[in-house]
This record gives C-alpha cells, structure tokens and sequence, in this order.
C-alpha cells in the first residue's frame, strides 16, 4: 500500500486549533494522509513515554511513522570521533522510532567537502556498517537505515552514492528526495522519462523489493547552479520542480508501493494531500 505523510506538521497545524503533539493523528486525518516523518534534525528528544503516547494514536488511526534522524550526523567525516559519534545518534534515532511503532530512519549520507567523493564514500559505507551491528547489536535489528539523496553539491548523497551505500546490505532502504536530486542536477527531473531513469536505476541495482517499498521525500525546491539546493518550496511555486504528477503516474502504472514524504515549507500537509489526491483519481 502506498503512503503519503508530512515531514512534521505544517503552518496549518495551529491554524486549526491543535496544540499538542499528540493530535497529530487527527491532523494528519482531516487532510486524508496515513503516514508522518517524525522530525529529530535538531536531535533526538522525544522520550520513550511521549513516543508510545503519539505511536498509539497514530496505529489506532492507520498512520504509519518514520523518523529523520539529527542532521548533523556524519558518516564520511575524516574525524573518527565524530564517525564513532554518528553511531550514538543513529541508536538514539532508532529507540525513538521503535517507541513511535515505526522502524525507517533516515539518515544524511554525509559531506564530500574536504575530500573527494571516493573517499567519503568509502568512509560513510564502513560508518553504515558499523551502525548495522550496533543497531544488531542493541536489540534494534528490525529499524531500517534509509540514506538520503541529498542536494547540495558538496553533499554525499547522488542517486549512484545512495544506491552504493544501499548496496551494502539488504536491510538498507534508499530515501530519494526527489527536490533533492532536481536541485543537484540543476532541473535534471522535467519528463516522465527522468523519473522512469530513476526508479529503473533502483531497480536494476538494489532489487525488486527496494524498488517497489523505497523511501521517498518530495518538495519543489530552489537551486543555484553553484551549490545546488537552496531552499525548499511549496506546490504554488511555478519556476523550480520537479512536479509530482509523472512520478505518480509511473507508480500507478507499475503498481509500485513506496512511502512519499512530502516537506514542502509549510504547507506539507495540503501538498501531501494533493499527491494522494491524483494518485487516486488514478484508479
């Protein structure tokens, strides 16, 4: 079954009446979405009490969870301190998720801008594979590490460095952020042919199961042709892409069933509604 959530809870969250964290379920309801991507970029705070209270709400509700784990980790940074510290952060993430009643977490795939891509990839699979034993190891084998394509430049994170650290082990799912990988090709998604490159890309490389239940973030996103990603967008933007409705309908036509998070600036929530909403009148 495919899923469409928010990253967080968009402007309209308070707009409504809602105050506590707690009523997300009912947020995300009222725009007909059953999926959220709890946000720790600033870092893991959710306790284990307040992640069973929301997880509970969302399970009765139909809405599956995923979890964003801190932005700052680094999996290809040259100073192993801070490799070694990105493990602490990836097993914070994933007690969160488990207590939310989710298992995905996405992770940065890190920073190429001290070295060269070579070398940050190569230092970002050994730190993805030590956090696969130590989420093993600490009782957390079922959570999911998500790498994210990422887009800006200097970032490890193209569609091939993603697939790679995939391509470690099974259990590894890809997060394609399609703004992302719009931003770092400077508007290289524009036809149903781009996006169909992509997912074959996926398929051919990781597999049918990992084609057909990737990870997905989407947004209109800003760029420059320097540095690429600049700043995220809305639906109502007409000059930046990608737009949505090619990568649905290949979705449709192969019957594919991946989760899609919608992190449009603010207004996520009616984004993701609008998504869900074209893929059914697909049907």
């Amino acid at each position: 079954m495919i899923r469409f959530g928010t990253a967080g809870v968009g402007d309209s969250f308070s707009e409504m009446g809602y105050k506590k964290t707690v009523q997300t379920g009912d947020y995300l309801v009222a725009f007909g979405l059953n999926h959220f991507e709890y946000q720790s970029g600033q870092g893991v705070r959710v306790t284990e009490a307040s992640g069973n209270a929301l997880g509970e709400v969302l399970k009765a509700k139909g809405i599956t969870v995923s979890l964003h784990a801190p932005y700052y980790i680094s999996l290809s940074s040259t100073e192993e301190d801070k490799r070694l510290g990105s493990l602490r952060y990836i097993l914070e993430s994933a007690k969160a998720v488990k207590s939310l009643g989710g298992t995905r977490i996405i992770i940065h795939s890190g920073s190429c801008a001290k070295i060269t891509r070579e070398e940050a990839l190569s230092l970002a699979s050994d730190t993805l594979l030590l956090a696969k034993k130590a989420l093993a190891d600490n009782g957390y084998d079922d959570v999911i590490c998500c790498p994210e394509t990422m887009g800006k430049f200097n970032q490890l994170g193209t569609l091939d460095e993603v697939i790679s650290l995939c391509s470690l082990d099974e259990s590894f799912i890809p997060c394609i952020d399609f703004g992302h990988l719009n931003a770092r090709t400077v508007g290289g998604i524009k036809t149903k042919a781009d996006y169909e490159n992509i997912l074959d890309t996926i398929k051919n490389r990781l597999g049918q199961y990992r084609y057909e239940n990737f990870h997905s973030h989407f947004s209109k996103i800003m760029y420059t042709e320097k540095g690429g990603e600049k700043k995220h967008l809305t639906f109502s933007d007409n000059e930046y892409g990608p737009n949505y409705e090619p990568l649905l309908d290949i979705i449709h036509e192969r019957g594919l069933t991946p989760v899609i998070v919608c992190e449009s600036d603010g207004t996520q929530a009616e984004d993701a509604a609008k998504m869900k909403g074209y893929f059914e009148g697909l049907s």
